[in-house]
């Protein structure tokens, strides 16, 4: 059987009977992990013209609802509005290995499928369990670090395939079906890491429109349109056209046994995860020792290649961050906030101006530390080396906070969640939203969802 045909059969026959229960429930926390993100990111600078442009392009009529907004929108809009909105902060899910944000593509596709059909909710927790392990499996197989290399951002690229399979489940395609919307996916996959050489608005926007890709991809097909053949092992499919040396069998492998959904990680920080190692040391150091900003001399924080690719060069540009999509792939500028304040929140941003700011960043280099490549791709680990008060301060961060083995309460992610949607919906409807996302596979219509997350007020 071939890996396209293999795949496209787990996803049909996947239901939340079939799935362990911590993958279930681990599913239902990554999901409240997103909606926040989605809450929240409405309130970021691209926001406004992104919805002047689905309003221009007639994407805001239908009956489709997005999460804190008091407007309808086409399913092809919501779900290019939610993807976006889920990735505008920074802030949501991350997989190490595959290098990847799997929930921003996935779940919207997802919800605005659930929302075309009036599934379950149970059939919609099925469907956003199975995008994940196709999002993440196929950046596994790439592998990730190869696709990077090429200047591509694999959750846009291998998102279109999974937010194609969440949404084929939503609509209860069979293997055949889900193999064709794979197919026409194919043809949408882009993501381009260009994005950081001028801080451009467009990783968010194009992880947005791999939602709407998969969801396009997944309508097509269920009205019996005709997708490519072995999308993501062929001669021309995916994995061949987008890295030098691909391991095709890796998409595959113990599926249905192995669960990468469970290799997932949340972001305590809004900012490029391979910032997060460095935070986590900074914030650590600086409580330990009762460290001032002013007392440090040197900062040297050691990254790995892909690392190094994303928050740490080039040197000048990382320590003179214009505007907050600079700021959030800039180590130093994450490294100096948390040193200075104590904290890295997304109100962190008005910060990149301050004096205390400014101060810190050229004192903060970074470098290629083998020690640190040797834990990649498992671990987006970090080594911070602080130079204050005559003394060398340094700490070793392997697994940061919030990945899988070291991953975030129910507790700490319910006040994530209540952080980001309070201010927009209001103390009440946040609580109620967050109960009923966490009791989702009991809902029997998943809209319900959008019944409670209206913004307050409309």
């Amino acid at each position: 059987m071939g890996v396209t045909t293999e795949l496209s059969k787990f996803c049909a026959e996947l239901t939340v009977g079939k799935i362990p229960s911590e993958v279930v429930g681990r599913a239902r926390l990554l999901l409240l992990d997103l909606v926040g993100n989605i809450i929240r990111g409405r309130e970021t600078e691209s926001t406004p013209a992104l919805l002047s442009a689905i309003g221009a392009l007639g994407l805001a009529e239908g009956a489709s609802c997005v999460f804190g907004d008091p407007h309808t929108y086409s399913p092809a809009g919501a779900a290019l509005l939610q993807g976006a909105l889920a990735h505008s902060l920074d802030f949501d899910d991350t997989h190490a290995a595959g290098t990847l944000h799997p929930g921003a593509p996935v779940i919207p596709a997802a919800l605005a499928a659930a929302q075309m059909t009036n599934a379950s909710g149970a059939t919609t927790l099925a469907a956003i369990i199975a995008g994940y392990e196709v999002i993440c499996r196929v950046a596994l197989a790439l592998p990730a670090g190869e696709h990077y290399e090429r200047g591509f951002h694999p959750t846009a690229t291998c998102g279109a395939f999974g937010a194609a399979a969440a949404a084929t489940r939503v609509f209860g395609l069979d293997a055949e079906g889900v193999a064709s919307a794979l197919g026409i996916a194919l043809s949408q996959t882009a993501g381009s890491l260009q994005f950081l050489q001028n801080g451009a608005w467009t990783k968010r926007f194009q992880v947005g429109w791999s939602a709407m890709a998969g969801l396009v991809a997944a309508t097509l097909a269920s009205k019996g349109f005709k997708g490519a053949g072995e999308a993501i092992e062929g001669r021309h499919g995916f994995l061949r056209s987008y890295a030098p040396a691909p391991s095709p069998r890796r998409v595959t492998q113990d599926l249905g046994t192995v669960f990468e959904l469970m290799a997932t990680g949340v972001k305590p920080y809004p900012s490029c995860r391979y910032g997060h190692a460095g935070i986590d040391a900074a914030l650590a150091i600086r409580a330990e020792h009762d460290l001032q900003a002013h007392e440090i001399s040197r900062v040297v924080y050691g990254l790995s290649k892909a690392g190094m690719l994303l928050v740490g060069e080039p040197a000048q540009k990382k320590a003179n961050p214009q505007n907050i999509v600079d700021g959030q792939f800039s180590a130093p500028f994450v490294l100096s906030v948390a040193l200075a304040t104590g904290a890295m929140r997304w109100d962190s941003y008005n910060l990149l101006r301050d004096v205390r700011i400014q101060t810190l960043l050229p004192k903060i280099h970074c470098e290629y530390d083998a020690e640190i490549e040797a834990e990649f791709p498992v671990n987006m680990s970090g080594k911070l080396t602080v130079h204050a008060r005559g003394q060398v301060f340094v700490k070793k961060m392997v697994v940061p906070r919030g990945e899988p083995s070291n991953f975030l309460s129910e507790e700490e992610l319910l006040e994530k969640f209540t952080n980001l949607s309070e201010p927009a919906l209001g103390g009440v409807p946040t609580a109620k939203l967050a109960a009923a996302i966490l009791d989702i596979d009991r809902l029997e219509s998943a809209s319900t969802l959008f019944d409670l997350g209206a913004r307050l007020g409309t």
